[in-house]
């Protein structure tokens, strides 16, 4: 790190801080990089929401990321009287004891909505860290301010003590009431006991013209108007990241305040592994390693699978066997057997325990070692699912299995779980909400104080559609447009609607996702919980928890399960014949295909909105894989392409059946020639272009993400491959555009 540089800002609150705070971690660590500043902190508010995103753009802009949080500090005998302190982080065992100090403020230490840290919890818990005062808002500048110079020295003393020389006083010049008088007995405070200073912005917003915006963002939370006479005004309009020109000047009578910052920055390293997954230890029986465990349960499945199917030809065994055999080697070789068995294990609780469970869906059901164990039940050989879109060797990822639990039970399962693994490695995982554009529009004109029926009519002309943006919504709303250029409020409501548009509003939890650590959750992420102790969940999203080591697994609850269960217990309870089992119930009977053909689909998974009955009453589905196609054809993509056309009529006979490409023909004939599933594209990659499957599997990634770059190159290594198997350039380029 270069120290001849001037200064480091060392206390920043992101828009993670929830409470307060316009900073945008890519912004922030972009700016540093502009500013040629060498390392900046981020310390949000008794929290590290932003800890992995923050490290890792950090890194990439070339910045040292120093890693830290304001915490409240509360005695443990008075709960109601607390102070600010800032942490930062020196290393790997202070990033450690700060993840479980914060953790267990929010478990233990939550008095009227705000997290605390116990005074008391610090010790033999400050190893690693560093400690700033908090200023104005610390209890040693509580006591300066209060004329209390014995009580300041005493506050002084003691934190000198329980950090051994990694205590500061801290100094920040914001134009804020009290400053002043602040510095100067913290400054003779510090010459007294010997203890250093270092200069801070407490900054809350990147740019000077931002304060307005950020004034809005805390209304926003604490829900008051901007003109309110009683709100509390904490902030000033120069906390925005200053400059280290900026900072020199205001701190020129006191240098070593601004030397201190980058002495801090250099002390303060932490290296983070991130991207290698810890799965939890599952019990196995003695004598046997967890590969040969997870064979012998897979060829038992497998055989009783085949049993009941009344497959017995050799041929298909050894075809089910090849695969199996494919299947384990991968899981194997990639390090993930225990994966399978963690969820073949929760999955069989489930189904022992009267809880139903779906058949699987997603890139799991392509998986036969899934369906030996019963995590799915769908054959992947019957319906060409590919094992590597679920696992490619070519790219290592975590497994992804979509597990749907009825409703009502899915808790219990997470509940048992909880029992077999530790109720201190299992959690669910945090979501974090933002400021979308119609709600943020909302939020403005309150705050602002504007009337209701302005920000309302607003609102409602911001189309509804998924991933919607305000200047989206400009683009295709003529009245919108119109309505911000003749209406002055209309036009201020939107000038800040955009400056907050996109910012983390409030924390929730994520519908489906678990993880389960193989040691205690805080080894790998901080925990957060409600003021009541409830919802306990990560601090670390569900990309970040996955950079941090820990697996998810994705619990969903759905609702159609638990309709089904209630539907066939009522048909059990009045019928005297046979019992209804819903796992084998047949798929060619034709009254089902009657009733959806004429759209009676009400309370179908996935075929009962109003844009699916009007497809089905198109389509006319007779068998099984038209209900599998329609699902895929319901989607932006087919709907806008004509693709949805050509199905059906050629389904229908009022089209003859093409192939791009006659070799296609065994690949595309279950869809009338048109190419509509993702195994598709990866089996014609892999029949005109000699792609792996692992490749191909590549090549469907980067389809689906769009990115310039990747698509440039897979277009590339696509016509070289289908150029070897003589293929006509321009046929090749149009099969590569269809897919």
């Amino acid at each position: 790190m270069n120290e001849k540089a001037g200064f480091v800002h060392l206390r920043v609150h992101s828009e993670y801080s929830v409470i307060d705070g316009l900073v945008r971690v890519k912004a922030l660590t972009a700016k540093t990089a502009n500013l040629q500043m060498p390392a900046v902190a981020i310390t949000d508010h008794v929290n590290l929401y932003s800890l992995i995103k923050f490290y890792t753009s950090a890194t990439q802009a070339g910045i040292k990321p120093i890693c830290g949080c304001d915490v409240l500090v509360a005695e443990d005998d008075n709960p109601e009287q607390f102070s600010t302190l800032v942490l930062l982080v020196r290393n790997i065992a202070g990033y450690k004891n700060l993840t479980e100090l914060i953790s267990r403020a929010h478990l233990e230490g939550q008095y009227r909505s705000n997290p605390c840290i116990r005074r008391s919890w610090l010790e033999g818990k400050t190893d690693g860290l560093l400690a700033l005062s908090g200023g104005r808002s610390g209890d040693i500048g509580k006591a300066i301010l209060n004329e209390d110079a014995d009580s300041a020295e005493q506050l002084l003393s003691d934190w000198m003590s329980v950090f051994h020389g990694n205590f500061y006083l801290e100094l920040h010049r914001t134009n804020r009431p009290g400053e002043e008088e602040y510095i100067a007995g913290a400054v003779a405070l510090a010459e007294k006991l010997q203890c250093p200073v270092v200069a801070t912005n407490d900054v809350r917003f990147l740019e000077e013209d931002e304060f307005e915006a950020h004034e809005a963002r805390v209304c926003i939370n604490e829900r008051r108007t901007l003109d309110d006479p009683r709100r509390p005004r904490n902030y000033s309009e120069f906390q925005y990241l200053r400059t280290p020109e900026e900072m020199q000047a205001l701190f020129s009578d006191i240098p070593e305040a601004l030397e201190n910052t980058v002495e801090i920055a250099r002390r303060c390293t932490l290296n983070l592994e991130l991207g290698k997954p810890y799965l939890p230890n599952y019990p196995i029986p003695e004598g046997l390693t967890i590969e040969e465990f997870l064979r012998q349960e897979s060829e038992h499945g497998l055989a009783e699978r085949l049993g009941d199917s009344g497959e017995d030809t050799q041929a298909k065994k050894a075809e089910y066997q090849e695969r199996l055999d494919l299947e384990l080697d991968i899981s194997n070789q990639m390090g993930f057997p225990e994966y399978f068995l963690i969820v073949m294990e929760f999955i069989r609780w489930a189904k022992e325990n009267d809880i139903p469970v779906g058949p699987g869906r997603g890139s799991g059901a392509g998986s036969l070692v899934a369906y030996a164990l019963k995590i799915t039940d769908l054959d992947p050989l019957e319906y060409d699912l590919l094992f590597e879109r679920f696992l490619n060797p070519e790219r290592v990822s975590m497994p992804d299995f979509d597990v749907d639990f009825c409703m009502e039970g899915r808790d219990r399962v997470i509940e048992h779980v909880a029992d077999l693994y530790g109720h201190e490695a299992v959690s669910q995982i945090i979501t974090f909400g933002t400021m979308a554009a119609k709600a943020v529009i909302r939020d403005v004109g309150r705050v602002q104080g504007k009337s209701y029926a302005l920000a309302d009519k607003l609102s409602k002309l911001v189309p509804f559609e998924v991933g919607m943006t305000l200047q989206k919504a400009l683009e295709q709303e003529k009245q919108l447009k119109e309505m911000i250029a003749t209406d002055e409020e209309a036009d201020e409501i939107m000038e800040m609607a955009f400056k907050l548009e996109g910012v983390i509003r409030n924390v929730g939890k994520h519908a489906g996702g678990v993880v389960i650590a193989p040691t205690k959750l805080t080894d790998f992420s901080p925990l957060y919980c409600d003021e009541n102790g409830n919802n306990l969940v990560t601090q670390f999203d569900k990309n970040d928890v996955e950079s941090a080591g820990l697996v998810k697994f994705d619990f969903l609850g759905l609702r159609t399960l638990t309709i089904i269960d209630w539907a066939v217990k009522m048909i059990n309870a009045s019928s005297a014949s046979s019992e209804l089992d819903i796992n084998h119930i047949p798929l060619d009977d034709p009254h089902v295909f009657k009733m959806l053909e004429q759209g009676d689909t009400t309370a179908i998974f996935q075929l009962e909105s109003r844009g699916m009955k009007d497809l089905i009453k198109r389509l006319k589905p007779s068998n099984f894989e038209d209900i599998i196609a329609l699902v895929a054809l319901f989607r932006p993509g087919p709907l806008g392409s004509g693709m949805v056309d050509d199905f059906i009529n050629r389904k229908h006979g009022k089209m003859s059946v093409s192939y791009p490409h006659p070799d296609l023909e065994p690949v595309l004939k279950n869809t009338y020639g048109v190419i509509l599933y993702q195994e598709q594209v990866m089996q014609i990659a892999q029949v005109l272009a000699n792609y792996t499957l692992g490749g191909a599997d590549m090549l469907r990634r980067a389809m689906g993400k769009k990115k310039p770059e990747e698509m440039q190159k897979q277009r590339e290594i696509f016509l070289e491959g289908a150029a070897k198997n003589k293929i006509d350039a321009k046929q090749a380029e149009l099969i590569f555009d269809l897919m």
